[in-house]
């Protein structure tokens, strides 16, 4: 009996082992080399910011769909120019993205409550009940949604429960982004530094009120009349930046009568041109937004400090640095 019943499991096992060595060759997939290559430069972070389910989604669909390279936010440059490499492709610089939360209130000593929630913790949830429990139908519900769909623990929370986007750590996925009930956040060029802190579309008198520390925009359009490159518009009493147009002059800020406006940048010194090291290229003047310098090819040129709006594009674009801070000029 046990000899048979070894015969039996041992030819039982043959048979399973031709079938399953056949069937390996019918249905087997040849995997494109370039995928595997690819998943491994990614960052790993499954983030969903590429629009697909995980990396390994995103390199497939790179290979064999033709995806656009440059989908990945966590992974940045660098990982756009390794795909490239791989896809005999040009890279093209891409500036990359970080969460912006438009709003300066949601703490607990700078929002005015309607009521108190005794329900869910939660900014979906308060958002669906009632539409929200603070004044400002347009302000941050305070529940920290996007701090819970940050996979990068990017978002901080400080002693007043406000919310704090990490820079270093943020990679532009936009989990946060869908996260927020009220659309409070957005992705933008890291390089902007002048952003509106606002989404309330209230009137004037009415932002203000339901403002906890009254930094809405409250629809003057002192900063859409101030920009002088026409970056700002104004959308259902609500100023809003077009950041392809804006040059980060910091103008709109300083007339804003409310504070709805930052300016990360402390200070803008006025630009000077160095004599001795100008070389007439005129780059400068062409790429001057407001018209500011003059010269003639392979001649000195020359800032009007009057029209200047100290935005700082000549300095980046002059290829012999012979422009300068006003201070340092004889430096």
């Amino acid at each position: 009996m046990v000899t048979s019943a070894v015969i039996v499991l041992g030819g039982l096992g043959i048979i399973f082992g031709i079938g399953l060595a056949i069937s390996s060759k019918i249905f087997h997939v040849d995997i494109d080399p370039k995928i595997e290559e690819i998943e491994e430069v990614l960052p790993g972070a499954n983030c969903g910011a590429c629009g697909y389910a995980g990396c390994a989604q995103y390199a497939e669909a790179v290979v064999k769909k033709n995806e656009e390279i440059n989908l990945c936010a966590p992974g940045g440059e660098e990982t756009i120019k390794h795909i490239a490499k791989i896809m005999g492709k040009k890279a093209g610089k891409q500036e990359r993205k970080i969460a912006l939360i438009k709003c300066q209130s949601g703490g607990n000593n700078n929002t005015i409550f309607k009521f108190k929630n005794q329900g869910i913790k939660s900014c979906q949830a308060a958002e669906d009940l009632d539409g929200g429990h603070n004044m400002c139908g347009f302000g941050c519900l305070g529940y920290n949604d996007c701090v819970a769909a940050c996979p990068f623990n990017a978002i901080e929370v400080d002693e007043n429960n406000m919310r704090i986007v990490d820079k270093e750590k943020c990679t532009g996925c936009g989990n946060c982004v869908e996260a927020c009930p009220r659309d409070l956040i957005e992705l933008i060029p890291i390089s902007k530094k002048v952003n509106i802190l606002c989404m309330s579309h209230d009137t004037g008198g009415v932002a203000k009120k339901s403002c906890g520390n009254e930094t809405a925009c409250i629809g003057c359009s002192l900063c859409e009349k101030k920009c002088p490159v026409d970056a700002i518009s104004m959308e259902n009493n609500l100023a809003v930046i077009d950041y392809s147009k804006c040059v980060v002059c910091g103008l709109c800020a300083e007339v804003c009568p409310t504070g709805a406006i930052e300016d990360q940048i402390q200070e803008r010194p006025q630009p000077v041109i160095k004599k001795d090291d100008c070389i007439g290229c005129t780059i400068c003047a062409k790429k001057c937004p407001v018209d500011a310098i003059a010269g003639e090819v392979k001649k000195l040129h020359e800032i009007d400090e009057e029209t200047c709006i100290r935005c700082g594009i000549c300095l980046e674009v002059c290829p012999k640095d012979a422009i300068v801070p006003k201070a340092s000029e004889n430096g």
